[in-house]
C-alpha cells in the first residue's frame, strides 16, 4: 500500500527552549506570573476565584498599570490567567463566613484566600517542557475566553428570580470553539505554505473569507459578504484577546472603519488609503502559535507533523513517514534521523534504509526515492551497504546511481532488464510523489529517448507498476507517435500481467 498522505504538512518548529523563553516573555503571561509573586495571606478573592474589586487598583499599580478601569481589566485578566494555570491555589469562601474586619449584624459577602501554586516554582526552576505546559493551560482559558458570548446587556438576561437566561444568548459553546479552531487551523496551514514561505501576515477579511465562502462559489453572494464581515468583527475582537498570550501578532481593525454613520471619523485614519487591506485587521501565528495550535489539534486526534517526530523511528516508519513531505522538510527530517545513528555508524545506518527500501507494494518505488535522498545526505562513508546490493533486482540500479554520483570507476554495468527496471521504478516513484508536471514530462521523455526501441521492451518488465507508468507516459509523452507506442505497451503489460 501506499504511505498514507498526512492531512497537514509537517511544521519545522522552534526548539523547546526557545519557546519556553517566547511563553515566558509573552504579555499576559508576565502579568500573571508578577501577581501570582505579589499575592499574599491578606490577598481576598471573590466565589469564583476572581481577585476582590478593593485588591484591584494596588494589583493594577503593581503591573505599572494606571489604577483605572482600563488598568483593573488588564490585572484582572492576569489574575483570572494565574488561577487558570496552577500559579495560585484558590481556597473558596465557606459559607456564610465573613470577611476579615467585617462586623455588626449585617452580613457580608464570603471571601476566600489564595495560596501560591506549585507550578508557580517551576517558573524558575522548572524545564521548558514544564513551562510549555503552563503555557498550554493559559492558552485554553484564553481561547474559552475569546470563545465566551458577547454579553451586550447583561441585565437583560436576568430572570426576576436571579436566575440567567442562557438560551437567550444564541450561543453555541461547541461551535463557536470549532469555528475558532478553523481559523487558527487555516492560519496554520497558509503559515506552512511553500515549505514556510507564507509566514508572512495574513489579510483578516481573506482568513474569514476561507471559512465562510463556499470553495465552488464565484462571485458571494451579499448574504455572504455579510457572514464575512460580521466573521471579520468577531475573529478582531478574539484576535485582541488571543495576541497577549502569544499565540498570534495583531494589527487589529482600523476603528475609523467601525465608526457609526453620523459619527466623526478619525482623523489619522480618514486619509488612508481605502483599498489598503491593512486596514481591515493583519494577523500571523508566531513560533509559539504554530507550537500552540499543533498541540491543540494532536489533542483533538489531528494528525499535525512535526519535523523531528521520526528521527527515533526504524528506517521502514522513516521512508514511509517523509514518503510525501515536502523537499525541504524530507531532507531536514532525513538529517536529523542520520544524526541520531551517529554511534552506529553510516554503515549500518545505510543497510537498515536499504532493506526498508525493498518491496514491491504501491508505495514502494516513493519509497526507494526518499532512500536515495538518505543516502545522498549519508555520504561516503555508506559506501560498503551500497556495495552491498549491486545484485539485488530492487535496489541495484539505486546502488549504481550512487556509486557513480560518488565518483567511483569500478561500478559493474547494469544487466539491461535492471535498466528498464529502474526507469519503470523512477517513475512510479515521481508519479506518488505528485511531481510537478513539467519535471515529470521531462523525466517521461528523458528516460525514453535513453535507449532505442523502448517501448519495444519496457511492457515486459516484471514490475508492479509497468502497466500503470506506461499509460501515464502516453499522457504526458509530448511525441505523438511516442505516446502512441506507450498507450501500446501498456495494454500489451496489462496483457501478460492478465489484467
Amino acid at each position: 500500500m501506499s504511505a498514507e498522505r498526512p492531512i497537514l504538512p509537517p511544521v519545522r518548529l522552534h526548539s523547546e527552549a526557545e519557546l519556553a523563553r517566547d511563553a515566558l516573555a509573552a504579555p499576559l503571561f508576565v502579568r500573571a506570573v508578577k501577581l501570582a509573586r505579589w499575592a499574599g495571606p491578606d490577598t481576598r478573592v471573590g466565589a469564583g476565584g476572581e481577585l476582590v474589586e478593593a485588591h484591584l487598583p494596588a494589583a493594577a499599580e503593581h503591573l505599572g498599570l494606571p489604577a483605572d478601569e482600563e488598568g483593573a481589566a488588564y490585572a484582572s485578566e492576569a489574575w483570572r490567567l494565574a488561577v487558570d494555570t496552577g500559579l495560585l491555589d484558590v481556597t473558596d469562601p465557606e459559607e456564610g463566613e465573613l470577611p476579615d474586619g467585617a462586623g455588626g449584624s449585617e452580613e457580608a459577602e464570603a471571601e476566600g484566600t489564595v495560596t501560591a501554586g506549585e507550578n508557580l516554582a517551576l517558573i524558575t526552576s522548572g524545564s521548558p517542557q514544564d513551562i510549555l505546559s503552563i503555557w498550554l493551560d493559559g492558552l485554553d482559558a484564553v481561547h474559552a475566553d475569546a470563545t465566551a458570548p458577547v454579553l451586550d446587556d447583561f441585565a437583560d438576561l436576568v430572570g426576576e428570580d436571579g436566575s440567567i437566561d442562557f438560551d437567550a444568548l444564541d450561543w453555541d459553546p461547541e461551535a463557536e470553539a470549532e469555528f475558532l479552531d478553523g481559523v487558527l487551523g487555516n492560519l496554520y496551514l497558509l503559515t506552512l505554505a511553500d515549505n514556510g514561505a507564507g509566514d508572512g501576515p495574513v489579510p483578516l477579511p481573506a482568513l474569514a473569507a476561507s471559512m465562510i465562502v463556499p470553495d465552488d462559489m464565484g462571485e458571494p453572494t451579499d448574504d455572504i459578504l455579510e457572514q464575512v464581515s460580521e466573521a471579520m468583527m468577531r475573529l478582531d475582537d478574539q484576535f485582541r484577546l488571543l495576541e497577549p498570550i502569544g499565540i498570534v501578532a495583531y494589527q487589529p481593525v482600523d476603528e475609523a472603519l467601525m465608526v457609526e454613520e453620523g459619527e466623526p471619523v478619525d482623523a489619522s485614519a480618514a486619509g488612508a488609503d481605502e483599498e489598503d487591506v491593512t486596514r481591515y485587521g493583519m494577523v500571523r501565528l508566531t513560533p509559539l502559535g504554530l507550537y500552540g495550535v499543533r498541540a491543540r489539534m494532536l489533542e483533538a486526534g489531528v494528525d499535525a507533523p512535526a519535523v523531528g517526530d521520526l528521527a527515533d523511528k526504524g528506517a521502514d516508519t522513516l521512508l514511509d513517514g517523509i514518503a510525501h513531505y515536502p523537499e525541504a522538510a524530507a531532507r531536514a527530517e532525513i538529517q536529523l534521523w542520520l544524526a541520531g545513528r551517529g554511534s552506529q555508524g553510516a554503515v549500518a545506518a545505510a543497510a537498515e534504509l536499504l532493506a526498508a527500501a525493498r518491496g514491491t507494494d504501491e508505495g514502494a518505488p516513493l519509497r526507494r526515492l526518499r532512500c536515495q535522498q538518505a543516502l545522498a545526505l549519508a555520504g561516503a562513508e555508506a559506501e560498503p551497504a551500497v556495495r552491498a546490493v549491486l545484485g539485488d533486482q530492487e535496489l541495484g540500479g539505486l546502488a549504481r546511481v550512487w556509486l557513480a554520483e560518488h565518483g567511483a570507476t569500478d561500478v559493474p554495468p547494469p544487466p539491461e532488464a535492471m535498466i528498464f527496471w529502474l526507469a519503470i521504478d523512477t517513475i512510479a516513484a515521481q508519479l506518488d510523489a505528485d511531481g510537478e508536471l513539467d519535471e515529470l514530462q521531462g523525466l517521461v521523455e528523458g528516460l525514453s529517448a535513453q535507449h532505442s526501441g523502448f517501448f519495444d521492451e519496457v511492457w515486459r518488465v516484471d514490475h508492479p507498476a509497468t502497466a500503470d507508468v506506461l499509460e501515464a507516459m502516453g499522457r504526458l509523452h509530448s511525441d505523438k507517435k511516442a505516446a502512441k507506442d506507450a498507450r501500446k505497451a501498456a495494454f500489451k503489460a496489462r496483457s501478460r500481467a492478465g489484467d
